[in-house]
């Protein structure tokens, strides 16, 4: 009997379906189920990025926001084509506060996502051109247009649709590629491409050879003939004793008054090693120390009344006129959710007043303030994203 039991158990477990149910940044008011292996449910987690197909040929960016073992039962559950992180890109709050929006305004959670999450991280498939290598082509049947395609794809492996319309100069391009499809000349594949991109800056060292108390004589008896390589040399030198930091290639170019290719030279040479660091596209830095924030008796009252209110309410109306000193009000009540390591949402009703806004909270939160609306560029908002989520 056990061992009609183990092998009962060992049939049910080899049965098993892993899914994940997954939420498609279009207009649609459902999630979709995807299958999953044992060993992708075990890395998936709520709230990363995969890349699954929707669709006859396209592939999107979908959210996970939830595994589980339920197979559907009004489709085929696909397979998920990629996992896209490592690590989850949105919380279990904001998944959460997503469906109560899409429930609230009665409106798709598919547009919710789309509108909340950043759309340089919302990859989609581009379709790509390829030739069939290995079906003979009789060129002398192909149209002109078709021939220039094919031309193409003999000095290139891969073409986009963007491609195609400059090599033709025309816009409807689509009858040539079905053409082309059905004489078997060609093939269509889906490539998804990361769109973010981090800043990164280059800087110098010294080659590990001349670090040595005799260095610079060394390298000047090297560079005796080259003057030019000389000068940034020197230079490099005067700045390594005033800064006590890595010293950025475009400072050394700018300080010596010489030129990359000269700077490329000395690297080519091994005497100079470049190496480039991811930094924040905002880098905001206080002017000087930061202030204390310091309220008059009026304004602390306004402060424990506030968090009086807090203790048994979610929501609380402070009423002052302008210039009456609420923002020093809203600083303060900042100041303490921050000792607490909570993050703050500071809504401003509309993008001309950030600047001013800004600058204020600088003075009391330096690094600490990171902006993000719709006239920076996507990669900006990736990070101000990515900052928040790792609380930096």
């Amino acid at each position: 009997m056990s061992d009609l039991s183990t092998e009962l158990d060992l049939q049910f477990a080899e049965s098993t379906q892993y899914f994940a149910e997954v939420v498609l940044p279009l207009s649609l008011d459902q999630t979709f189920t995807y299958e999953v292996s044992k060993t992708e449910q075990n890395f998936l987690n709520i709230g990363m990025r995969v890349a699954v197909p929707f669709g006859k040929n396209r592939i999107y960016t979908g959210l996970v926001v939830e595994l589980h073992d339920r197979n559907p039962t009004l489709y085929v559950a696909k397979e998920i084509h990629q996992i896209l992180d490592h690590q989850p890109l949105a919380t279990a709050i904001q998944i959460k506060h997503w469906f109560w929006i899409a429930s609230y305004y009665m409106c798709a959670i598919g547009d919710v996502f789309r509108c909340a999450f950043p759309s340089a991280l919302l990859l989609e498939s581009e379709t790509t051109i390829q030739l069939k290598t290995a079906n003979f082509i009789d060129e002398s049947l192909l149209a002109d247009d078709e021939f220039l395609i094919f031309q193409a794809l003999q000095l290139q492996s891969v073409l986009s649709i963007k491609n195609i319309i400059g090599i033709l100069n025309k816009k409807t391009v689509f009858p040539t590629i079905q053409k082309m499809l059905d004489k078997n000349i060609i093939s269509l594949e889906q490539e998804m491409h990361e769109v973010y991109k981090p800043k990164l800056q280059k800087y110098i060292k010294l080659n590990n050879d001349f670090n040595s108390d005799d260095g610079l004589q060394k390298l000047l008896e090297l560079l005796k003939n080259a003057t030019k390589q000389k000068q940034i040399v020197m230079q490099f030198f005067q700045l390594l004793a005033t800064e006590k930091k890595p010293l950025l290639a475009k400072k050394l170019i700018d300080a010596s008054q010489s030129t990359t290719a000269v700077l490329k030279s000395l690297v080519d040479k091994q005497i100079f090693e470049e190496y480039t660091i991811q930094v924040d596209r905002f880098d905001f830095v206080p002017q000087g120390d930061l202030k204390p924030i310091t309220l008059s008796e009026i304004q602390n009252i306004a402060v424990l009344e506030i968090e009086n209110v807090f203790q048994t309410k979610s929501v609380c109306l402070l009423h002052g006129v302008t210039s009456s000193g609420k923002t020093e009000i809203y600083c303060k009540l900042i100041e303490n959710y921050l000792q607490q390591n909570k993050q703050i949402l500071y809504l401003v009703p509309e993008i001309a007043l950030t600047t001013q806004l800004v600058g204020r909270l600088q003075l009391f939160f330096g690094q600490q303030v990171s902006v993000f609306h719709s006239k920076y560029s996507s990669n900006e908002r990736i990070e101000v994203w990515q900052k928040t989520l790792n609380n930096s």
